[in-house]
This record gives C-alpha cells, sequence and structure tokens, in this order.
C-alpha cells in the first residue's frame, strides 16, 4: 500500500497542479449504462451483478428458448442481472455529468482514481480488478485540452522517474482509411483488427480482416499506413495524399483530412510547450473502445516489457448517449497495476516508503518518560513508535530493521535522571544527545 499511494499521490499531485478536481462514482451501475459502450469484446468482459433477492423468482428459462433450440443467454443475463461492475471509469464519468448538468461549470475537469473490473483471464500485466487513475476535461472541443493530457502524462513520468514513449492517432484518420479502402461501414471491424497488431502481427490482421469481409484490394491500401516510417511531418504529409484521393480507390476523405488537421495543430502545441516526452505520430493505433471519436493516446514504457501503461482519447459522443448532446470531452488513464509493475521491475519506489516510522524509542523500563516526547515529535508530523515490551535489545534491533525504520533513540534510568535522549542513526551510526525538551531540533535531525 505504501508504494501504492506513491503512484496515487504522485499522479494525484500532478492532476491538481492543471487544476482538476476528484469525484468518485458508484462500483456498480446499472447495467443498460455500461452495454453498448465498449464493442462486443467489451460487453463479454462485463461483470453482471444478480438482482437483489431470489433473482431467479418468476423466471421461465424455456421463455428464452431460440428457434434453434438454444438458450439466449444474453437476454436472460439481462432478466435475472440489471446491474454491473464497472468496466472503466469513463462512461460512469459520462453518466455522472448528464446527471449534475445544471450543477457543475463546464469544461468540467476531474479525476478519479477508483479500481475497476474485467471478466478476464488474469496475466502478466492484466487483471480482474485493477485501479485506473483518470482524468477528463469535458465541454470543450479544444486541441489545448489533448495538450495538456501530454503534459500531464510527460510531468507524471519524469516525477516517477519511467523513460516513456507517447503514441498518438486520431479516430478520424481511422475513418478516414476505411473510406479510401472501400469499405466505410467496416470502420469498427478495421480498428479491432489494427488494435491487435502488437498482440498478433501484421500478418494475422491481415487475415483477421479479410475474415470480416473486407477485399484483398482494400487490405493493401490500408497495410503500408500501418508500418509508415518517418517524423510527423512526413507521416501527416503521406497521409495528406492518400486521403485527397491518391490512393488505389481515389476516394477522398474529409473526415481523414480532418483528423489530420487536428493531428498537426496537436504537434505544433507539443512542440511549442517543449515537452521533453517522446511523442510519435502511430498509424496503427486504434485503441479498441468504440467511444472514441478524435485524438487517442498509448504511453509505453521504454525500459521495462509490458503493455501499455497510459491511454485515451477524445470522444464527442458519450454524454448524448445520456440524454445530453453535443458535449465533446477528452482523457486519459493511467494504469496504476501497470505502473507498479514497472517501477517494481526498475526498483524505482523510493527506499524510504518500506518504512511507516521514522523514529523507534526501544524499551528499557522507562517508557513514561518518553511519552512526553513522542506526543510533542508526532505533533510535529514525525512518525513515532515505542516498543511496547521491555525485551531484549536485540530483539528491539532486529524489529527496527525488519520495519527499515531509520533511527531508534534507547534510554535507560541515566538518561532519565539527566533529562537526556540518546537519537541514533542506524544506517550511518551517527549518534546525537539532546534536552528532552529540544523537540524541534531532535525533528530537524530526524528530517536529516
Amino acid at each position: 500500500m505504501a508504494e501504492r499511494n506513491y503512484i496515487f499521490d504522485t499522479i494525484r499531485s500532478v492532476f491538481r497542479t492543471y487544476g482538476y478536481s476528484q469525484i468518485e462514482t458508484p462500483s456498480m451501475e446499472n447495467l443498460s449504462t455500461l452495454l453498448g459502450k465498449y464493442g462486443d469484446e467489451g460487453d463479454k468482459l462485463l461483470y453482471r451483478v444478480l438482482n437483489s433477492g431470489d433473482a431467479f423468482a418468476g423466471v421461465d428459462p424455456e421463455q428464452y428458448r431460440q428457434e434453434d433450440g438454444s438458450l439466449n443467454s444474453k437476454a436472460l443475463s439481462l432478466k435475472l442481472c440489471e446491474k454491473g461492475l464497472r468496466y472503466d471509469l469513463t462512461v460512469p464519468f459520462a453518466r455522472y455529468v448528464v446527471q449534475h448538468q445544471n450543477e457543475i461549470p463546464f469544461p468540467f475537469k476531474r479525476f478519479q482514481i477508483q479500481p475497476v473490473w474485467r471478466a478476464d483471464r488474469p496475466q502478466k500485466g492484466r487483471y480482474r480488478e485493477f485501479y485506473q487513475c483518470d482524468v477528463d476535461a469535458i465541454g470543450s472541443k479544444s486541441q489545448l485540452c489533448e495538450l495538456e493530457l501530454v503534459q500531464i502524462v510527460d510531468k507524471v513520468f519524469r516525477l516517477l522517474d519511467v523513460r516513456v514513449v507517447m503514441k498518438i492517432n486520431n479516430r478520424k484518420v481511422l475513418t478516414g482509411l476505411a473510406e479510401i479502402a472501400g469499405f466505410p461501414d467496416k470502420v469498427v471491424d478495421i480498428t479491432v483488427a489494427i488494435d491487435k497488431l502488437d498482440k498478433i502481427g501484421l500478418d494475422a490482421v491481415k487475415a483477421e480482416m479479410l475474415e470480416k469481409g473486407l477485399s484483398p484490394q482494400a487490405v493493401q491500401v490500408i497495410e503500408p499506413v500501418l508500418s509508415l516510417s518517418g517524423d510527423t511531418a512526413a507521416k501527416i504529409g503521406v497521409m495528406r495524399g492518400l486521403m485527397n484521393g491518391g490512393s488505389a480507390s481515389g476516394v477522398v476523405s474529409e473526415t481523414g483530412l480532418k483528423g489530420l488537421d487536428e493531428l498537426e495543430e496537436l504537434f505544433g502545441y507539443i512542440g511549442a510547450a517543449g515537452i521533453s516526452t517522446a511523442c510519435e505520430i502511430d498509424l496503427s493505433l486504434a485503441r479498441g473502445l468504440n467511444y472514441y471519436t478524435g485524438a487517442i493516446f498509448e504511453v509505453k514504457a521504454l525500459d521495462w516489457q509490458i503493455g501499455s501503461i497510459c491511454g485515451g482519447g477524445r470522444y464527442d459522443n458519450l454524454t448524448g448517449i445520456f440524454g445530453l448532446p453535443d458535449m465533446s470531452g477528452v482523457g486519459v488513464s493511467f494504469g496504476a497495476d501497470r505502473i507498479y509493475d514497472v517501477l517494481k521491475g526498475l526498483g524505482k519506489f523510493p527506499a524510504s516508503l518500506s518504512s511507516a516510522t521514522t523514529l523507534l524509542f526501544a524499551n528499557m523500563g522507562e517508557a513514561a518518560y518518553v511519552l512526553p516526547l513522542a506526543s510533542a515529535l508526532r505533533d510535529a508530523g514525525i512518525p513515532v513508535e515505542i516498543y511496547p515490551d521491555p525485551s531484549k535489545l536485540k530483539k528491539q534491533f532486529d524489529y527496527a530493521g525488519r520495519k527499515s525504520i531509520p533511527f531508534i533513540s534507547i534510554n535507560g534510568s541515566e538518561e532519565a535522571a539527566a533529562g537526556t535522549v540518546n537519537i541514533k542513526n542506524l544506517s550511518s551510526g551517527e549518534q546525537r544527545s539532546y534536552g528532552i525538551a529540544e523537540t524541534e531540533a531532535i525533528a530537524a535531525f530526524l528530517r536529516g
């Protein structure tokens, strides 16, 4: 928990410096709120919660038989389960915004640090319950909101001392890619396949697109885009030519050109802001969630092998589903558990986190003597313990060592008679003696 809180506190401090306020939403949402927002694959990973009481009372499964005799389990589950555990923090946030639209200022800038649940197969970097740290701004279409998220990512990982690369794309560009390939109705199938590129490789992605009904000619249009190289200007230049009728189909995609304009504007801001984190256009980046409509982001660690540790994007229509149209938002989510794995693997956690206590007063049978000093040090913000039993000193030293307590104070009848205390730094061996009332001097020594 000390290490996890180090991550949370670091991220929270950065969110607050950019003017974001913290909210929380319930663990459970109505299934009607969650279903259909994450695509078919996401819906399969939703944890459904049985209705209270006897959920099966009055339910005849035979009514849910299909013509072929099989059970329509999806329809039956909707009858038995009206609620589910949240899959992410963004959809509940959209519901929250609609619910409280008359109470909050727009643009509304919020962050959340809460667990989410997915009925997935646990494996390295993938969990059934994990924490997300989300930050979103809703109520503005300005690319300055995207820039702010890039700045937040840059600051967080500099504070955590983790080298990362931030990959950026735009869903309008992917929509344009589907249009120039001649299959504008297949944009979801194309993005779902492209999103698996890192996991299954190019050949498998091409095979999946063919299985989804794309023609070999369409796949030939898409394939070179997925491996496009060069700097930002070069990639945008090539894509602008393709979107402007330069592909084999000759189709002009206004949507794709709009996406390229947005990418060009965002990278202009990034250059002006002096972002130190490596940011690059990755035209194979798709992000599987269906609600993204503009810029999309993904962050990967450079020195530790794991999936993305942060991701997000622009969504224009999410609140419209709940009755509040024309409310564009953008956000990113930090995967705290994966970030934990990276920091642990790279040995980046500060050593001081291993101890919650700064000073241990050894018990030499004179515990009452140090009680006022212990209270005064705690009031000064110094974490202090008094060993409860007058045990052998070796046992008390072992206790301090096992808890990584940096300072120990050993005081017997002589110190009590003289009105002094001894403080020893266990790592350096330095030892000092103070008057029992010198709280400020003792606190200064303990703070280093």
